[in-house]
């Protein structure tokens, strides 16, 4: 609507996909009015023939919906390297243009879905200011999951009014606290998109200061529903039978503690251990070990599988029995906590294991 603040946050990586490089282009002139999103084509790796392409259904969508091209922010998840369809995508617009409503959420989840087995969507209503607020929100991703915003999407819509410094600002925390926290295999996609808009639709005063209790209270809601879509990418993981959260405590910052925590979410030998539900903590500190950590005193951490003990001081806890470890690995759901001993700062990031199953379904992503 002419109303609506939107904000946005695109992939790092450095071969960002050709609808990410539009996207940004757009943003930079108008305010959009639509979304084109297309599954089964990254259209990213592609040099200027995969901008001409996007450009070129912007421009269709454009002349179907009489509005500016760059009011229509595009985007593409699947096969990276092969030409994006654009005469396919071009023939099924005006149909899609017709079936647009506003309870057609679901229906996108599951249109924009790849390897994904469930389509993941969160909504919410919170009290501001004695108005009903909602929240809505839809992600994909499913394999080449480490986002980092900066093959993941994410939409998240609310009615709220809000200015776009505020706006910015939320989706900065939400993704600090949620897409951020997220890894299956460690590859940052080229077309990781997040993007957050208020329609402003709600008849409420507008929140406009950062420190305002209306600005918090829908700041911590919009974190929740992200961190839900978060949550779901991972427990959707290509080929996942854990969902394991890592707690890395008492480190001296922030940074220090996302360090630990993705070595060792990343480790292959700690991911094989986990779907064997073996409880090798060897593989764990070796992990830690190689975080490059200043100064750290492994004779100061702590390592526990939910509430078992296997590390203490750094090396096996006397209490520990590989009985104990087996009986807790067995769990679909595992917290993870190591306790560095040395600062005040706690973090807390999202994995899966690495099945056979993960390895088959990218051996025959192409075939």
């Amino acid at each position: 609507t002419d109303g609506s603040v939107t904000s946005a946050a695109f992939t790092q990586n450095r071969f960002c996909a050709a609808p990410v490089q539009i996207s940004k282009n757009h943003l930079s002139k108008s305010k959009p009015r639509y979304c084109l999103i297309n599954a089964g084509n990254a259209n990213a790796g592609t040099g200027e023939d995969g901008l001409s392409n996007s450009k070129a259904i912007c421009r269709e969508l454009a002349k179907i919906t009489n509005c500016n091209e760059n009011e229509i922010l595009p985007f593409s998840t699947g096969v990276i390297g092969e030409d994006l369809p654009v005469e396919k995508i071009n023939k099924v617009l005006p149909q899609l243009v017709k079936n647009l409503s506003e309870d057609c959420w679901v229906n996108v989840a599951k249109s924009i879905m790849t390897t994904d087995t469930i389509p993941k969507a969160v909504s919410s209503q919170i009290s501001i200011a004695n108005s009903t607020v909602s929240i809505t929100g839809i992600a994909k991703g499913s394999g080449m999951i480490k986002p980092d915003m900066a093959t993941m999407l994410s939409f998240v819509a609310t009615d709220a009014n809000i200015t776009k410094d505020a706006l910015d600002k939320i989706r900065d925390h939400a993704l600090f606290k949620s897409f951020n926290r997220i890894t299956i295999d460690g590859d940052t996609s080229t077309n990781d998109s997040f993007l957050l808009i208020s329609t402003g639709a709600i008849d409420a005063p507008i929140i406009d200061k950062k420190d305002s209790k209306e600005f918090k209270i829908l700041e911590n809601e919009i974190i929740k529903v992200c961190r839900e879509l978060a949550q779901a990418i991972v427990r959707d993981g290509e080929g996942a039978t854990k969902f394991i959260s890592i707690q890395v405590d008492e480190g001296i910052d922030s940074s220090e503690c996302l360090s630990v925590a993705y070595k060792v979410a990343e480790s292959l030998l700690v991911k094989t251990a986990f779907t064997a539900s073996d409880p090798n903590w060897g593989r764990i500190i070796a992990a830690i070990g190689n975080s490059n950590i200043r100064d750290l005193d492994i004779h100061k951490i702590d390592v526990y599988i939910e509430d078992i003990c296997i590390v203490n001081n750094g090396e096996r806890s006397k209490t520990y029995s590989e009985d104990k470890g087996k009986k807790v690995m067995r769990k679909n759901e595992i917290i993870l906590r190591i306790n560095l001993r040395r600062g005040a700062f706690s973090e807390e990031i999202w994995t899966t294991d690495l099945s056979y199953e993960y390895i088959k379904i990218n051996a025959e992503y192409r075939s």
